[in-house]
């Protein structure tokens, strides 16, 4: 349909992972009309397709909503650094692409908080659907679906380093962190195909545009949701400077993410009643948990500087940075086809647990900053989350006004549980790093450093030093209690015609990265929304992923 239509069945607010998804989805059944509507622009840029690009693309948060955080109670009052996509393909376009489904027990913990039709069991076939593995694997993982994941390289001296570490340390290998178990060492796997980035936008929603029926408007900020009689009936949009409004007949759906989509909710009249009171916002529905329940991962770094030059730093030389864009341009491998991040560990804070608590990735090259620079010196360092936070933020609003950004307090390492698994994960990387696979390369540590030693210095260095890793969800979880904000088919409670599809559905966050999950997520919506029924639940083996 032409852009100046002002009148679709489905209208998608943000067009991150799964706007594209539900755009490229619904867009499917030719007797439906479709709008996505996206504040950023296109992905065009090289930058975002090679692989290696992800450093400059960081550097320069020109695809990027530039959040700030709220001062961090329990990070010595910092403000941290938090962006989000704004580009097709959201963050899809500017992540670390790793492909990360979580553990299992993080969906039945869905399931079991009463939402229906959620457990690993039923999401799993959804997993599938979405990719293609390479090389041919077994039933964990899917064969034809749009985005296309290989395995990590594991043959870079720091990985295999690594590697070796884990198992003299006591940890087992483990062939597939996506596979039947999720504890132990090994490849990460990667939204990468033959060299290039396989994001939500290139593999969904590039080849579904040239359908008639799919109209995509960047550029175009959503203002607020219009709803009348308790019923969404379109969005008001501000494009070239000029506010209009854009009808939805059949459903307005938002995709905004776990920060912009409960700002959008509030910006409309649906949310905590006293909070939109005090920003003179008429009330459409009062919903207590709108913007609550936010939860995020934390990165703690463990550095130490290399006595091998075998970082991404030596990319940068004009000899050896020739060489690697020549190979990449004419081949699609080497350095500029990597990450610089490709291999894992999933560890217990305790032996005691069932389940890992811990995640650890290694990345091959020493940055601060948030990744947005690149440090002087050769080396390597351990990025490490608690998988499982138990604190919980909030997003509220600063003002009425739809351009002002929203208050965001994660309220990062604010249990003391997560205060301690973060410093025994701490202590784990670096007895990774003392292990004698990395004799060969390990320098001087430079984080924490060799000063820092007790439990209390410990804790110190993290708050004076970790950095958020954008992965919010929750902020619209999906349930029945009070505080939920959309039910198991992810329609808002008490206003017809409008969902929300996104990370802030999720109830929980999980144990991984969250921009696969949320690509399930839009993909069981999608059978939602068009009446599709539902797979059958996939037959599991008996070992469950730990």
């Amino acid at each position: 349909m032409s852009a100046n239509a002002t009148q679709f069945d489905y209208v998608i607010v943000g067009g991150g992972v799964a706007g594209c998804v539900l755009a490229a989805r619904l867009s499917e059944d030719p007797r439906v009309t479709v709008l996505l509507v996206e504040a950023g622009g296109r992905d065009g840029s090289p930058l975002i397709a090679a692989p290696g690009g992800l450093l400059p693309i960081m550097m320069s948060g020109s695809h990027a909503w530039k959040y700030m955080s709220a001062p961090q109670a329990h990070l010595d009052g910092r403000v941290l650094y938090l962006p989000r996509g704004k580009v097709l393909g959201g963050g899809s376009s500017i992540n670390g692409m790793a492909y990360d489904r979580g553990m299992h027990s993080d969906y039945d913990r869905w399931a079991q908080a009463g939402n229906s039709g959620w457990s690993f069991a039923e999401v799993l076939p959804y997993f599938r659907r979405l990719e293609t593995f390479h090389p041919a694997n077994d039933a964990w993982h899917g064969q034809d679906g749009p985005i296309h994941v290989t395995r990590g390289d594991q043959d870079h001296p720091f990985a295999r380093a690594f590697l070796a570490a884990g198992a003299e340390a006591g940890y087992h290998r483990n062939p597939d962190l996506n596979g039947a178990r999720r504890d132990g060492f090994g490849a990460v796997d990667l939204t990468v195909h033959k060299g290039r980035r396989c994001s939500a936008s290139s593999a969904y929603l590039r080849p579904a545009m040239k359908r008639a029926n799919l109209t995509v408007l960047t550029k175009t900020q959503t203002r607020k949701v219009l709803i009348e009689n308790g019923c969404a009936t379109g969005i008001m949009v501000r494009r070239n400077g000029q506010d209009s409004t854009i009808a939805a007949r059949a459903e307005v759906i938002l995709s905004a993410g776990a920060i912009n989509s409960p700002h959008l909710l509030m910006l409309s009249g649906i949310g905590p009643a006293g909070h939109l009171a005090t920003h003179g916002l008429p009330v459409v529905r009062d919903m207590p948990g709108v913007g609550q329940d936010l939860q995020d991962h934390l990165a703690a770094h463990v550095k130490r500087r290399s006595t091998k030059p075998w970082s991404m730093l030596r990319y940068l030389n004009p000899v050896y940075g020739s060489l690697a864009m020549g190979r990449y341009l004419l081949l699609r491998s080497g350095p500029l086809a990597s990450t610089g991040m490709s291999v894992a560990a999933f560890v217990r804070s305790d032996p005691a647990l069932d389940e890992p608590d811990i995640k650890m990735l290694l990345v091959t090259a020493l940055t601060s900053n948030n990744g947005r620079t690149l440090m002087p010196s050769h080396g390597f360092y351990a990025h490490i989350n608690v998988a499982r936070p138990e604190a919980r933020g909030s997003v509220t609003l600063a003002s009425a006004d739809a351009d002002a950004a929203p208050v965001i307090d994660q309220n990062y390492l604010g249990t003391e549980n997560d205060r301690r698994v973060m410093r025994e994960g701490v202590k784990i990387a670096r007895r990774i790093f003392a292990q004698s696979a990395f004799d060969p390369m390990r320098g001087e540590e430079l984080a924490p450093g060799r000063q820092v030693q007790s439990d209390e210095e410990i804790d110190a260095f993290v708050r004076a030093s970790a950095e958020a890793d954008y992965h919010s969800v929750g902020t619209a979880r999906m349930g029945s209690d009070p505080r939920a904000v959309v039910d198991p088919d992810l329609k808002v409670h008490g206003i017809d015609r409008l969902r929300v599809v996104d990370a802030s559905v999720m109830p929980h966050l999980p144990g991984g990265n969250t921009a696969i999950p949320v690509a399930m997520i839009a993909e069981k919506a999608a059978d939602m929304i068009r009446g599709i029924a539902a797979p059958s639940p996939a037959k599991l083996p008996e070992e469950q992923a730990r």
